[in-house]
């Protein structure tokens, strides 16, 4: 059974500057054109944390001209699948939406010692969303 069009996946967390960035550039890197991504925080930081620059750069995936973007509602209305990493209370919740929950260890602060087991892990999870979603990737 396919969708005529593509789904939209949604990652949240407080500042948009590491954990959504970084599912964000593995699902647009591991699926590209056959998902719509978008990555927001509840309260986003000026910049992508550095550190998760480098451990992205270190798998091949060049996020150092992304941005955080402040979540609206208008982002949840419009994603078929809203994954939350760590926002609680502050991310809207919609009808009719899936809503996963992700803990995951927040890179904030943290060297890129800290952020490579969680950029591992974000993968990993990544990867199981698209054999959920009946989207096939390379190995």
């Amino acid at each position: 059974m396919s969708t005529p069009t593509a789904p939209s996946v949604l990652f949240v967390c407080v500042h948009n500057a590491g954990r959504s960035q970084m599912a964000a550039a593995f699902l647009t890197h591991l699926a590209p054109g056959k998902v719509e991504v978008r990555s927001a925080g509840s309260a986003p930081a000026d910049e992508v944390n550095p550190a998760v620059v480098t451990a992205m750069h270190e798998v091949g995936i060049d996020i150092s001209a992304e941005t955080p973007k402040v979540l609206t509602t208008e982002a949840v209305r419009a994603s078929d699948v809203v994954i939350t990493m760590g926002c609680g209370d502050t991310c809207p919740v919609f009808p009719g939406k899936r809503y996963l929950d992700w803990i995951l260890d927040d890179p904030a602060g943290q060297g890129v010692d800290a952020v490579r087991p969680i950029r591992d892990e974000i993968e990993r999870r990544v990867r199981g969303l698209l054999s959920d979603l009946q989207i096939e990737v390379p190995a």
